[in-house]
């Protein structure tokens, strides 16, 4: 299920932006992934209060993140958000792709980090896989498959640009064979 938010964290970007998120239903089936998080920008001050705000109501209050520092360029101690504080950690040896959250009331909750800059349809389909019910495909495979199937599509467009601008397939000859002597 992918939601959107209204945001209303002063500090935010632009409090009229939504959260953008995914996640998993409820089911007992378990997968890699718990759903997915679109931010605006790589800065966790401004991107995560909006995002723990939205999550609160679903999973109970979000004490701890953890991250991989490779995809956020400073990763701040604390980081406050709605009437509390979530203390922030990084840890090399976690997906780039990947945030993790913790709550007194679900636990552990893996998400998908789709970067700013995705195309919306890329975006799109990347909110909705990491939120399928059991999927063993990891955030990093995920990100993986996308960016081929995103190679993939720009290819083709590419392709049928080509092919609209060229005027079409070549047709073939009109004259007889036999006119073609000379």
């Amino acid at each position: 299920m992918t939601t959107t938010v209204e945001r209303g964290v002063a500090g935010a970007l632009d409090s009229a932006l939504p959260t953008r998120f995914s996640l998993t239903p409820k089911t007992t089936l378990t997968g890699q992934l718990d759903g997915a998080w679109w931010p605006y920008s790589r800065d966790l001050t401004t991107e995560l209060p909006p995002l723990v705000e939205a999550l609160d109501g679903r999973l109970g209050r979000i004490t701890r993140v953890m991250v991989n520092p490779t995809r956020w360029p400073v990763v701040p101690h604390k980081v406050p958000a709605t009437g509390h504080t979530v203390h922030v950690g990084w840890f090399t040896e976690l997906d780039p792709e990947k945030m993790i959250l913790l709550s007194y009331t679900v636990g552990r909750f893996d998400l998908l980090v789709i970067p700013p800059g995705t195309e919306p349809a890329a975006a799109a389909r990347l909110l909705t896989a990491a939120a399928i019910p059991g999927s063993v495909l990891t955030a990093g495979v995920l990100m993986s498959d996308e960016a081929a199937t995103g190679g993939r599509m720009r290819d083709t467009r590419s392709s049928e640009d080509t092919w609209e601008n060229d005027g079409g397939p070549a047709l073939p000859s009109l004259r007889h064979p036999s006119s073609a002597r000379g």
